[in-house]
């Protein structure tokens, strides 16, 4: 954001009443999150238009994404929500040239959408490795591919990835060997790309959260074993929530962190710092 935009949204939260509805931490900001119909991506969505951002979000859950914006437009917020392919060049590009369409550029970019089969290396086709690579690396590079120009040209932004405690470690009970690979390769990526942002001022770093319960993760959360796995590797004997992912992903998008990238944030309750 360039310095005298920064200042105007500063004076605007300087003078606004306390808890004034629109006047929070991203004020004036403009945030393109992916994601947004379930999980993780929906909890970001809808923190960042709490805190005062115009919110552009996409999801392939036509339903789920619209369901997502009428919960802030019922408390009186702004998510404009489209459905996209984001697996597919075209679909990311439509995506970043509606943020652009609309409001001129963006600050903001997160990207919260993955696809991920979950078998064991025994089960698992190399049409399952491809998908689960396409779903949840290819897919990551594509929408920062079609941004990288646009957050050049506006002098700088936050690019926000979400990498996995399984980056890290394994997790018994869970067939994730792709899954494993894919956010290791996000992690990997995620620095350099802050090398190559630093000179525009783009910032690039990566959320890597343990099990979040979400509707994605319904089923294996019926396995009382793998629950009880789960809970063994944290500190904080509890599962995440997608608000738990939202405000770390709201100090990453503000003007608190913005000499802070090429790094790796562990949202898992202290499970792999044994």
């Amino acid at each position: 954001m360039p310095d005298n935009v920064r200042a105007q949204h500063r004076e605007a939260i300087s003078t606004a009443p306390a808890f004034a509805p629109g006047y929070g931490r991203l004020l004036g900001k403009v945030a393109v999150v992916t994601g947004i119909a379930h999980g993780i991506g929906q909890g970001i969505a809808l923190m960042y238009a709490r805190q005062g951002a115009k919110v552009v979000g996409c999801d392939i859950d036509a339903e789920g994404a619209a369901a997502t914006a009428a919960i802030a437009a019922a408390e009186g917020w702004s998510i404009e929500a489209m459905t996209c392919d984001l697996m597919t060049e075209p679909g990311a590009q439509a995506l970043i040239d509606r943020a652009v369409e609309r409001h001129g550029g963006f600050d903001i970019l997160v990207n919260a959408a993955a696809v991920g089969i979950f078998k064991w290396l025994d089960d698992m086709t190399y049409a399952d490795w491809r998908t689960t690579m396409v779903g949840e690396l290819d897919i990551v590079f594509l929408a920062i591919k079609a941004a990288w120009p646009h957050l050049k040209t506006r002098g700088g932004g936050s690019i926000i990835n979400f990498a996995s405690a399984n980056a890290y470690h394994a997790l018994e009970q869970s067939g994730a060997l792709a899954h494993c690979a894919g956010k290791g390769g996000v992690l990997a990526m995620t620095r350099q790309l802050a090398m190559e942002g630093g000179a525009h001022n783009i910032r690039a770093n990566t959320i890597s959260p343990a099990l979040i319960r979400t509707k994605a993760t319904e089923e294996p959360l019926k396995n009382p074993v793998f629950v009880e796995n789960v809970l063994a590797k944290g500190m904080i004997k509890r599962l995440g929530t997608p608000e738990d992912a939202a405000w770390l992903a709201t100090f990453l998008a503000s003007d608190e962190s913005t000499w802070i990238t090429g790094a790796d944030f562990n949202l898992d309750g202290g499970a792999t710092a044994w």
